[in-house]
């Protein structure tokens, strides 16, 4: 870390390894409302057991046959999504504000970092304007959704790396009947979720225009 830059250009990655969901929504909760304008930005890495969420969007019919995996209703933007194990979840908690940077511009830079990542990964991604995530053809591989309240932002992305995608088939992912989902270990059968851990924050990074500090990722 270099000590000459401001601690408000960083970004604080902690590795919050596999952890419940809601545990999860109410740190994030409480981080953003006790945050000022000297709060550093942070980025939680994290793996799921497996749970749906479904956004302020979202609607029952999209929630197929959940079976017994938990439904949690959430304030993030856009529809019902699926984590589980193997599923790379990022967790931004940004402020716009400072950076002077909107909603659709984050999502942009997110969206860029995954695809940039990939591409370290000779995997040929793209983004949708018309369906906020990162594809790989016609194939979903990340989903992204943000809460955004007094010009800070939390929730993030999910990268699908090396996940049972079954459960998919259990909703309309993100609000479309039919969406193909696919994960990094289709194209790169021997890629580990761990070692992408940090190539995924120093994209994220960059993207965000931070130095990275990493507080306990490997």
């Amino acid at each position: 870390m270099n000590p000459s830059i401001p601690s408000t250009s960083r970004l604080h990655v902690r590795d919050l390894g596999l952890a419940d969901y809601m545990p999860c929504l109410t740190a994030m909760r409480e981080f953003t409302h006790a945050r000022d304008a000297a709060t550093q930005d942070e980025l939680w890495l994290v793996e799921h057991p497996p749970v749906f969420t479904q956004g302020l969007a979202g609607k029952a019919e999209h929630v197929l046959a959940p079976g017994d995996i938990p439904v949690v209703h959430v304030d993030r933007g856009g529809q019902v999504t699926f984590h589980a194990p193997g599923q790379l979840v990022a967790y931004v908690l940004f402020d716009l504000a400072r950076a002077r940077i909107g909603v659709r511009e984050m999502v942009e830079r997110l969206e860029s970092a995954l695809i940039a990542l990939l591409t370290t990964l000779e995997v040929e991604a793209h983004a949708r304007r018309d369906a906020p995530g990162v594809y790989v053809g016609d194939c979903k591989i990340a989903s992204l959704g943000l809460k955004i309240r007094q010009g800070r932002c939390y929730h993030g992305l999910a990268l699908n790396v090396d996940m049972d995608l079954a459960a998919f088939a259990r909703i309309n992912p993100c609000g479309y009947a039919g969406l193909r989902m696919c994960q990094v270990r289709d194209f790169v059968p021997q890629r580990a979720l761990a070692t992408l851990k940090r190539p995924l924050a120093v994209q994220l990074a960059t993207q965000l225009e931070l130095e990275p500090v990493f507080m306990d990722v490997t």
